[in-house]
């Protein structure tokens, strides 16, 4: 195992409701909420929030591999989100809140794919799994408001996250 530091990036809809779930493990070093994949630079949330940057919310990921590794991060990453919605995430809709990962190394490309390999073939969804695999591209923080909402504003996201329909689908699908 390695001592440096290493980057994980995951789109799973809105980015409030994503950095809680890596948050709270030994190892987390941070996350971060921004965007990528757009062909905008230095975009704005009003601007990534319109749809049409091409940018996916995202959280970014650091993380010490001796502590947690790369496949027990994307174990967290698939429970998140419903793989199979290609049109946003639960209550979130549009291009901005798909879902992907976006791979830093090589070996991460080939643990993605695998990871997403075998959740289709464990037959656990009947609709096909549309979450992608690319490669990463330049990240961008969001606002500093966007940062640990979870933490800064707890009322208000589990008001959202509770309306989104995401612990519910989480329960049904994932903790089944």
């Amino acid at each position: 195992m390695t001592n440096k530091i290493e980057t994980a990036t995951f789109a799973g809809g809105c980015f409030w409701c994503m950095v809680k779930p890596f948050d709270k493990w030994d190892g987390v070093e941070q996350v971060v909420s921004g965007y990528i994949g757009g062909q905008v630079d230095s975009p704005t949330y009003d601007q990534v929030k319109s749809g049409t940057t091409g940018h996916y919310e995202a959280v970014q990921i650091t993380f010490n591999p001796r502590l947690i590794n790369y496949q027990q991060i994307l174990d967290l990453y698939w429970p998140q989100i419903d793989p199979t919605d290609e049109g946003g995430q639960f209550h979130d809709r549009g291009s901005q809140y798909r879902t992907a990962i976006f791979y830093h190394t090589d070996e991460q490309k080939d643990k993605a794919v695998h990871s997403k390999q075998n959740l289709i073939e464990s037959g656990k969804f009947k609709q096909d799994i549309v979450t992608k695999v690319l490669p990463a591209s330049t990240f961008y923080p969001a606002e500093d408001y966007h940062q640990h909402f979870h933490r800064k504003n707890e009322k208000e996201y589990l008001a959202d996250r509770q309306k989104s329909g995401r612990d519910q689908f989480i329960k049904k699908h994932w903790e089944a």
